[in-house]
């Protein structure tokens, strides 16, 4: 008897999409203090931020998607390097993130 090796290929978007995120509307937990002087460091976020919530705009704006944002604190730690550029706080409670198996 032979064993044959039985190879699943699972995507990351597939895993992410049980997730659920619940937005906050109109009270973003993630704001740029002043969208109109972002520092380098911060535009770092656009390949940096493991859920993909920031992105870097025609004009040169740097935006954030915030519904799908993990929570992770990426972006805080970002922040702090360059001088707090961010407002940052949890969601309220029943908002946000919400891990379906964790």
């Amino acid at each position: 008897m032979t064993t044959k090796e039985v190879t699943l290929t699972v995507k990351v978007e597939d895993k992410l999409f049980q997730n659920r995120y619940l937005v906050d509307e109109g009270r973003p937990h993630i704001r740029i203090k002043d969208p109109s002087t972002v520092s380098p460091t911060l535009e770092r976020l656009v390949t940096l931020c493991p859920a993909g919530c920031w992105s870097k705009q025609a004009d040169g704006t740097l935006t954030g998607s915030l519904d799908g944002c993990f929570e992770c604190g990426t972006c805080r730690i970002v922040a702090k390097a360059v001088g707090d550029e961010l407002e940052w706080s949890y969601p309220r409670g029943g908002y946000g993130i919400s891990y379906k198996f964790g």
